[in-house]
């Protein structure tokens, strides 16, 4: 039997550079301001996160492949003070299985989508493109790094759309 806070449960969903994390000139690679916070506090209320984010299909046969691919590539240009937090992501790290799926293809929403069940789920983006195309797919979009606006949707909103059943 699922619940109705199960059904309404919210799923965050972010693209990682310019969202999460910023590369400097000098290809290193730090946490944008305020996102280190912002997955805390998401951790801390229990809400899962996820990344959806463009790399080479070459990176590897598999999602979890590229996605290790993915973290040894951050890994090894990290100045943050903090290591990023790739535990939060678990196994919701998408990565495009061909060049086709790349962003703005709608194929790595619809897979997150597919992977949450009947859950809310949020897209946190940079670029207005890609909240356009998660918000025709049925997410709640939200555009970082706009100015006179928050950094990332309010935690209280995400938690919020947690008790309100999909559309």
């Amino acid at each position: 039997m699922t619940t109705a806070r199960q059904q309404a449960c919210p799923v965050v969903y972010f693209d990682l550079g310019e969202t999460l994390v910023h590369t400097a000139d000098d290809g290193s690679i730090t946490y944008r301001p305020g996102a280190a916070a912002y997955l805390r506090a998401l951790r801390a209320r229990g809400i899962p996160v996820g990344l959806i984010t463009n790399v080479p299909s070459s990176w590897g046969s598999t999602d979890a492949e590229r996605a290790a691919r993915l973290r040894q590539e951050v890994d090894s240009t990290w100045e943050g003070s903090a290591p990023f937090a790739w535990q939060d992501f678990g196994d919701r790290v998408l990565t495009p299985r061909t060049e086709a799926e790349r962003k703005p293809a709608p194929a790595l929403w619809q897979r997150a989508k597919a992977g949450s069940g009947h859950c809310r789920v949020v897209y946190q983006a940079e670029t207005t493109e890609e909240v356009s195309v998660a918000a025709s797919l049925g997410f709640v979009p939200y555009q970082v790094g706009r100015p006179h606006r928050p950094a990332f949707l309010p935690v209280g909103v995400v938690e919020l759309l947690g008790r309100r059943a999909p559309a």
